[in-house]
């Protein structure tokens, strides 16, 4: 089979509950996945008789291209469920920031499987198999549908139709280590929370707002006095006009806005560029369905 080329979607968490902790230490999430029309990583994968990884692009500097690298390691395990013998090329253009919560790393292991079954023509991973990469793998796995993900990632359904949204990202440059927000977050929140209030049927924009609304990401309060870098980005999105909910994706440090309109979003980020030169700042509509 000649080169495959497939795209990883940016993931972004539009609600994220922390909901508990298991005794082996995991956290039990509950969160609404969307995935990016057009903001994300690129990869190119081609035959080859050794297995390799190179990667570029605006932020491919400090990407590991070893066995620390998701995206390799989610190829070996696949040569390795499917006892597969040959190699491959992998190619990652890095379009998304790295430690962003925007499941980068996650979204590029995701496709690299996708595009290796294809040319090794085997069975793809099952998402149970897909977990012990990570607890965003299933859910990116899923793309570009958007996903209710609970448990420990392991729990995956799939949404119903969203209405047509446009998000405003941005990323002020913050590295996020996740396991200093969760530590965060036990020392000075709890893990205990109430998980998301079930979806009703949505007919319009409105509904989805409404229900927006109500729901939470329990990790956004641990940035307070940690990095306040993070909770400026909100605080730029929520006074445009037509920007109805801005949160955190994940555990930091991209945030997004929610726009019915994509020339309110347009106009947002182009004045977010202007007045923040130093943050990343990027328009996408959200998959729907």
């Amino acid at each position: 089979m000649t080169t495959v080329e497939v795209f990883a979607p940016a993931k972004i968490n539009l609600t994220l509950h922390v909901t508990g902790q298991r005794d082996d230490g995991y956290h039990l999430l509950d969160s609404l996945v969307v995935f990016a029309r057009d903001v994300g990583d690129k990869l190119t994968i081609g035959p080859s008789e050794e297995l390799s990884l190179s990667v570029s692009g605006p932020f491919s500097s400090g990407i590991p291209v070893d066995d620390r690298n998701l995206a390799l390691k989610a190829a070996k395990l696949l040569r390795s469920k499917r006892s597969v013998t040959r190699g491959a090329s992998i190619s990652i253009l890095k379009n998304l920031p790295h430690g962003g919560g925007v499941g980068g790393g996650s979204a590029d292991a995701a496709a690299a499987l996708r595009a290796l079954a294809k040319l090794w023509q085997v069975p793809p991973l099952s998402a149970d198999d897909a977990l012990t990469l990570g607890a965003d793998l299933p859910v990116c796995l899923h793309a570009p549908k958007p996903a209710f993900m609970g448990g420990i990632g392991d729990i995956i359904r799939t949404s119903q139709n969203l209405p047509e949204c446009w998000l405003v990202l941005i990323n002020p440059g913050i590295v996020v280590p996740t396991a200093q927000v969760f530590g965060r977050l036990h020392k000075h929140f709890s893990v205990d929370n109430p998980p998301m209030e079930e979806m009703p049927k949505l007919s319009s924009y409105s509904d989805f707002e409404l229900w927006l609304s109500g729901t939470r990401n329990d990790l956004t309060m641990c940035m307070y006095d940690f990095q306040m870098g993070v909770l400026e980005c909100i605080w730029a999105l929520r006074p445009f006009e037509g920007c109805s909910i801005a949160n955190m994706s994940g555990s930091g440090s991209t945030c997004w806005g929610l726009f019915e309109r994509e020339s309110l979003a347009r106009r947002a980020a182009d004045q977010l560029r202007a007045s923040h030169e130093d943050w990343w700042v990027e328009v996408t509509k959200v998959q729907s369905s």
